[in-house]
C-alpha cells in the first residue's frame, strides 16, 4: 500500500493524485488528452441539430483534440480545433449550459450511469464512455446517431 509523505504540511503530488482518483466514481477516469481518430455521421448530425452550413463545412475533416479534467464529479471539457477552442465545465447532477461552435446555447444536466456520462438536451442525447483504451461519444439527435472515437495521447 502506498504511503503518503507530508513535508511541512504539504502532501506530495503522488498522494494528491491518489486522493483525487479515490474521489472519482468507479470506472470513471476520463481525465487526459484525447485525439479524435474516427467520426461517423458528423455532417448528418450537425445538419440535424441545425448547425449553419459554414460550421458543417468547417468541422468536416477536422479531428479535434479533447482535454478532460476531472475532479470527483466536477469536469472541464475542452475541445480544440485549428479554428477554435471551446471549454465546457459541468458537475454531475447539476444543470449546466453548453455553447455550440456557432454560439447556440443548450441547457443540460449530466448524469453518471454505469461509468458513462449521459447528457440530454431538447435537441440531442450524448453518452460518453470508455471502451477499452478508447473514449467513445455517441450522440443521438432525431434519427441520426453520431459516433466519435478518441485515443488517449
Amino acid at each position: 500500500m502506498p504511503t503518503s509523505t507530508v513535508c511541512d504540511g504539504i502532501m506530495t503530488t503522488r498522494t494528491t493524485n491518489i486522493l483525487r482518483q479515490a474521489a472519482r466514481p468507479a470506472g470513471m477516469d476520463f481525465s487526459g488528452t484525447w485525439q479524435v481518430y474516427s467520426e461517423e455521421n458528423l455532417e448528418e448530425f450537425l445538419k440535424e441539430i441545425g448547425a449553419p452550413e459554414v460550421v458543417v463545412k468547417m468541422r468536416k475533416g477536422v479531428k479535434p483534440v479533447i482535454v478532460i479534467e476531472q475532479n470527483g464529479k466536477d469536469f472541464t471539457y475542452t475541445m480544440k480545433t485549428p479554428i477554435c477552442t471551446k471549454v465546457h465545465s459541468f458537475s454531475i447532477g447539476k444543470e449546466s449550459e453548453i455553447t455550440t461552435l456557432d454560439g447556440r446555447k443548450f441547457k443540460c444536466t449530466v448524469r453518471e450511469e454505469n461509468g458513462k456520462l449521459i447528457s440530454e438536451t431538447d435537441k440531442f442525447t450524448s453518452v460518453r464512455e470508455k471502451q477499452g483504451d478508447d473514449l467513445v461519444e455517441t450522440i443521438t439527435a432525431g434519427s441520426v446517431t453520431f459516433i466519435s472515437r478518441s485515443k488517449r495521447v
